[in-house]
């Protein structure tokens, strides 16, 4: 939160970390967008059709997501990164929904962190951004928890 430094508010985060941490969203969006594309089109089997098309959904979204982050960065001054975060894959149908399940935990942990920077540094329209994705990546995760038949991890 702000703290005061002779009547002057002071954050706890700065501008460039908050860019940095962005950049950090950017390159999980891009990992995100591969690996959706990847697994829509190779899952196999009856128990999985469902959960294809609504992955090739995903990637959409996924795309929006980067876009938008993207902009954001640039608004704040930051040069987006063009690198995505590594891309597991693997022969297994559901080993790939467990990946995306993983990173979609992890995207939901990253985005919190970053709306409440964005509070800290009174970037509220940029928070308005992340807080859209947000409802997008629950339901991304919902959807890959429902098609393992688990409950949606506790974050």
């Amino acid at each position: 939160m702000k703290q005061e430094k002779n009547g002057e508010k002071t954050s706890k985060v700065t501008r460039e970390q908050l860019i940095a941490g962005l950049n950090e969203d950017l390159a999980r969006e891009y990992q995100a967008i591969i690996s959706y594309v990847i697994y829509s089109q190779v899952l196999k089997g009856a128990e999985y059709m469902n959960i294809a098309g609504e992955l090739e959904k995903h990637a959409h979204e996924e795309l929006a997501h980067a876009l938008i982050i993207a902009n954001q960065i640039d608004y704040l001054g930051g040069d987006p990164v063009a690198a995505p975060k590594p891309v597991r894959t693997s022969k297994k149908a559901k080993e790939m929904l467990q990946f995306d399940l993983e990173n979609e935990t992890t995207t939901i942990q990253n985005y919190r962190t970053r709306v409440d920077q964005c509070e800290e540094l009174e970037e509220f329209a940029v928070g308005e951004h992340i807080r859209e994705i947000l409802l997008d990546e629950q339901d991304h995760a919902i959807a890959l928890a429902t098609a393992l038949g688990i409950d949606v991890p506790k974050i």
